[in-house]
């Protein structure tokens, strides 16, 4: 199990310095499958892969896709209303066949899947994002690292017993301390080449830092959902890892707030 789960996040790596290295249209279009791969999983565990509300969604996410490609985000207000419209007509007049959680569900869906997973896209298109986009991956696999190993050697007080009982506050607050780090290290070695941002050390820190945070919360967030519906992993997909929602849990959530850091710091 060991060695399946190492040779293919080895793999992984390598696939991810390739296509996030090349940008464009090839990361824009793996980004975009892997998004509804990953929608079909959530989905599935929902039991609403093959209805109505589930193609609806899946229709949403590649609508969705299509105006980020286009430069169309002033438009995803209407796209997101009219979704919900559609879900609508097709619970009333079908009425009693679909229930208002499946309608919720699908909806969800698209936003926690699809939406916030595109910002790996997007934050590869800012400018400098050849160098910016790999603070998704530091904050994210940062963190978990980090918060793994300060929690194995001071991990004390639990961060949330219930739900994840060998996770520690002192491993969440290493974790955060730890991709901070990371950040910072990457803009001293990179930053020199950066000209959008104007304190590329402080910026990429404080970034990592908070999405860091977020990232947790992320990882926290598919946990509860898996536990909700008695499952143990999304998929099979990625042999020792499981499905692509339990790969990229995480950085569903560091993604948007790595964007959206960046987009307010100096």
């Amino acid at each position: 199990m060991f060695t399946k789960r190492l040779v293919s996040g080895i793999i992984l790596v390598i696939l991810a310095i390739i296509i996030v290295g090349k940008g464009g249209a090839l990361l824009y279009g793996v980004t975009a499958l892997i998004s509804l791969i990953g929608l079909f999983e959530l989905y599935r565990v929902l039991k609403i892969e093959k209805n109505a509300m589930g193609v609806v969604g899946y229709l949403t996410a590649i609508s969705y896709y299509g105006l980020v490609w286009f430069d169309g985000h002033h438009y995803v207000t209407l796209m997101a209303i009219a979704a919900l419209m559609v879900m609508m007509a097709i619970y009333v007049f079908t009425f009693p066949k679909y229930r208002t959680e499946e309608v919720a569900e699908s909806f969800f869906g698209v936003f926690y899947v699809a939406v916030m997973l595109s910002y790996l896209y997007q934050v590869r298109a800012m400018g400098d994002g050849k160098y910016l986009v790999w603070l998704i991956f530091l904050s994210s696999w940062g963190c978990d690292t980090s918060a793994y190993c300060v929690g194995m050697l001071l991990g004390k007080h639990k961060l949330a017993p219930v739900l994840s009982p060998k996770k520690s506050i002192e491993g969440a607050v290493g974790g955060v301390a730890g991709a901070a780090l990371l950040g910072f290290l990457f803009a001293t070695a990179f930053g020199g080449k950066m000209t959008e941002l104007m304190y590329p050390r402080l910026a990429c820190t404080l970034a990592c830092a908070i999405a860091a945070v977020i990232s947790q919360i992320g990882d926290l967030a598919a946990s509860a959902i898996k536990r909700n519906h008695n499952i143990k992993d999304y998929g099979n997909l990625i042999p020792g890892h499981g499905g692509i929602l339990d790969r990229f849990d995480s950085m569903l959530f560091t993604a948007p707030a790595i964007f959206f850091a960046l987009l307010f710091l100096p």
